[in-house]
């Protein structure tokens, strides 16, 4: 493997640009938890040119404004988990932060790395996206933006330019009267999500987002227009013709798509009945 470390976040952009090799143009890195699980089976990635952005101090810091909390690219989930400010006004990424792995995997992993990792089954991108988060992207062009809900385009594929990188994360300061965050899974932590929701309702109104049923993960707007209605429903069976109108579930290794259907049914149900639980 071919490794290039640039000294400076503009440094960076002209490796993207001028550094490709014959395996293609350099792929960004920053604590590598998701490269390194797979590293042994994945050899044809061996041969791969990679961009570590882990020294660049621009993408470092944690930023608070007036109307907005800014999470730096390399921003950890410890970062996150150690801040007691996060955790006031932001308690879902705390909680999505502390069942990442573990605290090894917390110390490395970054917001912007789960982003541009595209799973669908990403724990840190629901709690985000429940939180109405941009993404900011920079390139040797400039900088802009997009809303993390519409980043994703399909598996794999994101609203990210050839020489563009994810440099900062921003999130909105509102006050919520709902937030929770629900991961189903063989183990609380250090596995994957069979089943994930964030729901979020603010002054501009409620949030549903669900990972590990659809492509990517999703924000629920069927199921955000039920909840928004006030409909009385008599049990999570009311809420599956707008869960299906969001999200199409499959079978794979990890569960059925039945048994995904019914869960997210039952844990949206639990969170209208006890919105100050999760």
């Amino acid at each position: 493997m071919r490794v290039l470390m640039p000294e400076s976040l503009e440094g960076a952009f002209a490796l993207l640009e001028n550094g490709a090799s014959a395996t293609g143009a350099p792929v960004p890195i920053a604590g590598g938890t998701d490269l390194l699980v797979h590293w042994p089976d994945r050899i044809a990635e061996h041969d791969r040119t990679y961009l570590d952005l882990w020294h660049l101090a621009e993408l470092r810091p944690i930023r608070w404004t007036d109307d907005a909390l800014e999470l730096g690219a390399l921003t950890t989930y410890w970062d996150v988990v150690r801040h007691r400010r996060v955790g006031t006004e932001f308690p879902l990424l705390v909680d999505a932060a502390r069942q990442v792995g573990a605290i090894q995997i917390q110390s490395r992993g970054t917001w912007a790395g789960n982003i541009a990792n595209g799973s669908p089954a990403a724990d840190g991108v629901p709690v985000l996206m429940a939180y109405d988060a941009t993404v900011v992207m920079a390139s040797r062009a400039g900088r802009r933006e997009a809303s993390l809900s519409a980043f994703y385009r399909g598996y794999k594929e994101m609203d990210l330019r050839p020489g563009e990188l994810i440099v900062a994360i921003r999130l909105p300061r509102r006050p919520h009267s709902v937030q929770q965050f629900f991961k189903i899974g063989s183990r609380r932590a250090q596995a994957i999500a069979k089943v994930g929701a964030a729901i979020a309702r603010s002054d501009a109104g409620w949030r549903v987002v669900a990972a590990s049923m659809a492509p990517t993960v999703r924000r629920c707007a069927a199921l955000e227009r039920l909840f928004e209605s006030g409909v009385a429903l008599d049990g999570p069976d009311d809420l599956l013709p707008a869960l299906r109108e969001d999200v199409s579930p499959i079978d794979d290794l990890r569960s059925s798509a039945a048994y995904r259907e019914r869960v997210m049914a039952r844990v949206l149900y639990h969170a209208l009945r006890n919105p100050g639980s999760s």
